[in-house]
């Protein structure tokens, strides 16, 4: 599965997962915008529709993009992506917000939509350049595996609930 990241700059290079990952061949950098047109997913917690398994064709076949970002003014920035779609409830297993719902990094998010795609070997692998990297599974693994189950975006929804 293509993966592509569009990153804003915003945050510390040093701790930049973003960044990691483009510097390690993870994933491709899109430049602007818009190319993520071109991609089949973007993940974007402003979308109405939860990733879910059903979006694995489109993903293989298009590729997955992430915006990296700090989310300020979000409208502004979200304007040029199309195919949006919002990842379910997850917890944080980055150090600098452990524990914390939904305040993901670019990888874990990344990591989170491989693993709902079906590409679990994939999204460890990768998620293993970080130290904490594999705890972030350990974390969510009931609902990551509950989320990769169901059957349509519908579903997903449900099943968040059942973990908030």
């Amino acid at each position: 599965m293509d993966l592509y990241i569009f990153d804003y700059g915003e945050c510390d290079p040093k701790k930049c997962t973003a960044k990691k990952l483009l510097a390690k061949g993870w994933a491709v950098e899109l430049k602007d915008p818009k190319q993520s047109r071109n991609c089949g997913i973007v993940l974007t917690p402003l979308s109405d529709i939860a990733l879910s398994p059903n979006d694995r064709e489109l993903a293989l076949s298009r590729g997955l993009c992430t915006i990296d970002c700090t989310w300020a003014d979000p409208d502004a920035k979200l304007s040029d992506f199309t195919n949006g779609r919002a990842l379910p409830y997850l917890v944080a297993a980055n150090p600098v917000n452990y524990g914390r719902p939904m305040k993901l990094t670019t990888a874990e998010a990344l990591g989170a939509a491989l693993f709902i795609l079906g590409e679990e070997r994939a999204a460890k692998n990768m998620m293993s350049a970080f130290r904490w990297g594999p705890h972030f599974f350990e974390l969510n693994r009931e609902p990551l595996k509950c989320y990769r189950e169901a059957n349509n975006s519908g579903e997903v929804v449900k099943i968040q609930k059942e973990f908030m």
